[in-house]
């Protein structure tokens, strides 16, 4: 059994630049609630391979896009894998965590996903448009991406990028889950302003629709944040599967939700711990 108060490396740059979003706002925050539970301390995510071995679990959270620090999070997570240090998100998520490889997977496989091919040959699968959007396989927080013509995309698809037919959506929203229970749901309203959140009620069939990529990640831990869009025709369709270190737009919450949302990451945190242990 993992001691009483457990130590937890809490992993994130509180001073990474993200558009529309305070990380370190909101991982103080939470920190400070996690506190009431466990011994605590925060790292930039480049120390966290050095640090590790003195705490019984790693937190990932707020930690920016890995193309920052892509040689630092490769030494971290091999050692990590390699010493079995529990890591929470654990390091099996298929999702964002493992690049976006799985949005062509998905696609392929007849998912409800945005469009998407990654090499000439299968361009064909994505439906015609006018434009296009590209972007790189390892980016994140729309680093890389471009939006581009038609005749250009053959050019570009050569497995490093994704292409997508550029979708006019009427808004984004975001599905946010502890291990694999729902919690809230936020959306945006308008679709030129990505972080300006507010609450969304999901019906049962949008909650199936993000509980089907929940499912098919299989993480038995951790937080997940399913982003989709409203497609023309009125249909969900899947922009992202984040299981990294999804930001959580907890300022966005009311209290009573926020506070249910922070007790289900601690028990999540102890289940795990406890498991691992």
């Amino acid at each position: 059994m993992p001691p009483a108060r457990p130590r937890l490396l809490y992993v994130t740059d509180l001073a990474y630049p993200a558009r529309g979003r305070r990380y370190g706002d909101e991982d103080v925050h939470l920190t400070s609630r996690l506190r009431d539970d466990f011994d605590l301390a925060l790292c930039h995510p480049g120390n966290a391979a050095a640090l590790m071995d003195a705490f019984d679990a790693v937190v990932v959270r707020n930690s920016g896009p890995v193309l920052e620090y892509r040689e630092a999070y490769e030494d971290f997570r091999a050692r990590a894998l390699r010493d079995g240090v529990p890591v929470y998100n654990p390091l099996t998520g298929r999702g964002d965590m493992a690049g976006k490889q799985y949005l062509v997977d998905l696609a392929a496989a007849g998912f409800p996903v945005i469009p998407t091919a990654d090499r000439a040959e299968d361009l064909g699968r994505l439906p015609a448009a006018d434009r296009y959007v590209v972007k790189p396989k390892l980016g994140a927080d729309s680093a890389g991406l471009r939006v581009v013509t038609r005749a250009e995309v053959p050019g570009l698809a050569d497995g490093s990028v994704l292409v997508q037919p550029h979708v006019d959506f009427a808004y984004e929203v975001s599905f946010y889950f502890v291990d694999d229970e729902f919690h809230y749901a936020l959306y945006a309203p308008d679709p030129a302003a990505r972080w300006r959140l507010e609450p969304y009620a999901p019906t049962p069939d949008d909650l199936a629709f993000a509980r089907r990529f929940v499912d098919w990640n299989g993480l038995a831990h951790g937080i997940q944040r399913v982003d989709a869009c409203r497609a023309p025709g009125g249909e969900l369709l899947l922009v992202e599967l984040e299981d990294l270190n999804p930001y959580l737009s907890l300022d966005a919450l009311d209290d009573t939700v926020r506070d249910r949302f922070v007790t289900a990451v601690k028990e999540s945190v102890r289940r795990f711990l406890d498991e691992t242990a």
